[in-house]
């Protein structure tokens, strides 16, 4: 344990890494963690700062290091390990996530829930780790791995993200992604994609959850990398993501947990911007 880390959560540790919270970031993250089950009532102790956890988890999504290869200074890698998939089966991330990018539409002057969004995937290398069972081929993009489905706010931040095999058309995943925008953001009235989500996804998508489908083509002609409207939105998004070296390959075992890092690195970009907008 840091010498300067309380085990229940709000004292300061010293920085050390470029990944490391500050005090304002981590002052955002520390109420949204679950309870200690010590302080909950439900017995048990915890023998290692929840900043230091913290800290931890994001240095393997910024460094993409092996969990054995955590530096010595930080919590046994068994401990933070163990942390960060118990938070990723109870949804913490994804609450964290939804409450931090809720604080930072307020603060740029817009509403808590979107009423536009944009649609994309990205297929990643998958390394050794990752069983056959839950990667796929990517005929377009010619990589054998997976694929990250998100969808984006007209700010670029984080809704929903789904991986998959990289051989899932996105057509297929595109149905899971849509509903999942139904049943947790109501407002939701457009939805921008490319040509990838043409028909039949667009009719469905109007019949079933009333959104408005626009597809962004290329231009007639067009060769070489060009802007799209609106769709450059979730590009961003995407190279925002792989600022976190862990992302820039796909050795989660489970999908579920490759989902997590990509939530830890949108908390990641958020936090950052949120605290440095905050007094």
């Amino acid at each position: 344990m840091h010498p300067t880390c309380d085990p229940w959560l709000h004292t300061t540790r010293t920085s050390v890494y470029p990944s490391d919270c500050t005090d304002a970031e981590w002052a955002l993250i520390a109420p949204l963690l679950p309870v200690p089950a010590a302080l909950s009532g439900r017995g048990g102790h915890e023998h290692h700062c929840r900043r230091a956890i913290v800290d931890a988890i994001r240095y393997i999504a910024d460094s993409g290091t092996k969990w054995r290869s955590l530096p010595v200074d930080f919590p046994p890698f068994k401990t933070v390990y163990g942390f960060y998939s118990r938070w990723v089966s109870a949804g913490v991330w994804d609450r964290i996530n939804t409450v931090i990018r809720e604080k930072l539409r307020y603060a740029t002057g817009r509403k808590a829930e979107p009423s536009a969004v944009s649609i994309d995937s990205q297929s990643v290398k998958a390394d050794m780790t990752v069983p056959a069972a839950t990667r796929g081929y990517d005929g377009g993009k010619k990589i054998n791995g997976r694929k990250r489905h998100i969808a984006v706010d007209t700010m670029g931040l984080i809704l929903v993200v789904m991986v998959t095999g990289a051989g899932v058309q996105d057509r297929t995943a595109a149905r899971d992604l849509l509903f999942a925008l139904s049943q947790r953001f109501p407002t939701i009235a457009r939805v921008w994609a490319d040509s990838g989500y043409q028909s039949p996804i667009a009719d469905l998508a109007r019949e079933l959850y009333g959104f408005v489908v626009e597809i962004v083509s290329k231009l007639a002609g067009q060769r070489g990398f060009v802007v799209q409207p609106r769709r450059w939105v979730v590009e961003r998004s995407f190279a925002w993501l792989m600022h976190r070296r862990r992302l820039c390959r796909d050795y989660e075992r489970k999908p579920e947990h490759a989902e997590g890092f990509v939530l830890v690195a949108s908390i990641f970009v958020m936090a950052r911007q949120l605290s440095k907008m905050e007094p």
